[in-house]
């Protein structure tokens, strides 16, 4: 099933920024959601 979300312009640019080459949005979340269930929080957390 396929899920639908919406972000703010802004929270797309920041996201742009972070993309490698070729990578979709899909994939960078999934790597940010596979970093916090490894990690158990985010790296910048608590700084």
């Amino acid at each position: 099933m396929t899920h639908t979300i919406e972000i703010s312009d802004d929270l797309k640019e920041r996201l742009d920024g972070h993309l490698e080459e070729d990578e979709t949005y899909e994939e960078f979340i999934e790597e940010l959601v596979s970093i916090y269930e490894t990690e158990g929080r985010f790296l910048q957390e608590g700084i």
